[in-house]
């Protein structure tokens, strides 16, 4: 079971990964947790790593390094960790965490596989520790007065479609193709489906207040692998789901269309079209207290501090994480 934590937070980052700043930013703003120890099998990063974030975003005190990611779980100076290494490489980790009683916030996409997750999400349960995706849309504030106008059925009528895109084209598409990790099968097998194909599938089961679809399919537009990656991956993708009821939901993502993050929720009497539904054209990428990064981490840290994992799965959709 996971200790007792203290009034604050306390956090460590396994890998010190590009993506994982802005999470060390969302804890620095979050004030109720703090960064104390990092772990990375290349000493040098590590270290270069603690130092710019913390030039950038202070914590009270520097965060210790830990050449191993092992060291760093058995550390009782953390309470949670947040794991941002490659989707091959997660279930290991997220167990492991688990075991050693760390509550683990872990990056999109969490599993390669249904049965990865599930074994990941009861090894949580069984330690008694929160687990929870990286997902910042869903926890800002304005899911509150969006689900006001879905549940309106006078307004809104019945749910018939959902569709979204999340798509973006690298700015150098060379090197991006032939060094990025996310064109690599054995780290990232599902290409642009899980990088991206992640918020589009969680946006339309959250609009469809989390129904389980009763047939999904999808299709590889277009895919691709780095010159070291022993299989292609997809780096376009369109997927649809079918509802009991007549709704239906169709997304696409893409690591080759010119930059899209829109949703769009019809029903029989009104239209609600999202064009900023990842990342709010208001949000701060940087972060700052308000953020919907900042959010999610302070979210996560107060259910941490409450010391009631909830692991279920069954939260409805007007009672957003976000705080």
């Amino acid at each position: 079971m996971a200790s007792n934590p203290p009034k604050k937070v306390r956090w460590g980052i396994l890998s010190a990964a590009r993506i994982a700043k802005k999470n060390w930013r969302a804890i620095g703003h979050s004030g109720n947790a703090t960064v104390t120890a990092v772990a990375s099998r290349d000493p040098e990063r590590g270290r270069r790593f603690i130092t710019g974030c913390q030039g950038e975003v202070p914590m009270e005190a520097p965060a210790q390094f830990f050449d191993s990611y092992e060291a760093l779980l058995a550390s009782d100076q953390v309470d949670a960790v947040y794991i941002p290494l490659p989707t091959g490489l997660r279930k290991q980790w997220v167990i492991r965490a688990a075991e050693a009683g760390k509550h683990v916030l872990c990056e999109k996409p969490c599993a390669v596989n249904l049965a990865d997750m599930e074994e990941m999400i009861e090894a949580c349960r069984r330690h008694r520790v929160q687990f929870m995706d990286g997902v910042m849309f869903m926890h800002h504030p304005r899911l509150k007065r969006f689900c006001a106008t879905l549940d309106d059925a006078e307004y809104f009528g019945d749910l018939t479609r959902i569709d979204s895109a999340l798509t973006f084209s690298p700015a150098n598409p060379a090197d991006y193709f032939a060094q990025d990790i996310r064109l690599h099968s054995v780290l990232e097998p599902l290409g642009c489906l899980g990088d991206v194909g992640w918020y589009t599938i969680r946006f339309s089961l959250w609009a469809a207040n989390w129904k389980t679809p009763r047939q999904v399919g999808g299709r590889i537009l277009s895919e691709y692998g780095r010159p070291d990656s022993p299989a292609p991956v997809p780096t376009d993708f369109s997927g649809d789901l079918i509802f009991d009821g007549g709704a239906s939901a169709g997304f696409h993502c893409s690591f080759r269309a010119w930059r899209q993050m829109w949703g769009m929720i019809s029903g029989t009497r009104a239209t609600l079209h999202i064009p900023d539904f990842v990342i709010p054209v208001d949000d701060d990428p940087i972060g700052n207290p308000l953020s919907q990064q900042t959010r999610m981490i302070r979210t996560f840290s107060d259910l941490v501090r409450a010391e009631s994992p909830t692991n279920s799965g069954r939260i409805s959709r007007c009672r957003p994480s976000g705080s």
